[in-house]
């Protein structure tokens, strides 16, 4: 069986899962390796939006898949057990970010909503604009990932980071700028 089909098969067999998750419970090191086989791409997926190199991303991941470990008794079998997950892992994400990235409260925060032409953006793919975002320097990442793709407000992000709200948008404000910057670097000669 492939481990997409079986993805499948257990998101849609409940049951299995729940076997699964109560397995763990019991500390059963069987259960652990397959949830976290079968949990593993979508969270690392997550956590390479914000920490691109693979090794650090894992570090990160395994930290999170430890604390959702530690935790799973918590896990009451209401709402999505992906879902409880990703709330963890993304706590360890946002733990880490406070501990490596340094912050300067004496910057003039300012935003400025300077958007990319949608033209430019849309031909790129999806992987292209993601090694992009990649290459923003690390805090500028962490914002505009927890901004854009996590959908996180600027007071959840300060809260998260330890930052200002001003110092979030300042941040989010020179990723954007850069992302504009290196989009228009490719030269798409696209219409204005």
């Amino acid at each position: 069986m492939s481990f997409a089909l079986a993805y499948n098969n257990i998101l849609t067999g409940t049951s299995e899962l729940e076997a699964l998750i109560s397995g763990c419970a019991r500390n059963e090191r069987g259960a652990q390796g397959k949830l976290y086989e079968l949990f593993y791409p979508r969270m690392m997926g997550m956590v390479r939006r914000y920490f691109p190199a693979h090794e650090l991303a894992e570090e990160i991941l395994n930290n999170g898949f430890l604390r959702a470990f530690q935790k799973i008794d918590s896990y009451g079998f209401k709402g999505s057990f992906e879902g409880w997950l990703r709330k963890i892992v993304f706590h360890a994400v946002s733990d880490y970010a406070k501990t490596q990235v340094k912050y300067s409260e004496n910057i003039l925060l300012v935003e400025k909503d300077e958007f990319v032409l949608k033209d430019a953006a849309s031909s790129l793919y999806y992987d292209d604009l993601m090694k992009l975002v990649y290459e923003l320097p690390e805090t500028a990442r962490v914002v505009f990932n927890m901004y854009v793709f996590d959908d996180h407000s600027h007071k959840d992000i300060s809260k998260t980071l330890g930052i200002s709200e001003g110092t979030s948008k300042w941040y989010l404000s020179e990723a954007r700028k850069a992302l504009k910057q290196k989009i228009e670097k490719l030269e798409l000669h696209l219409k204005k």
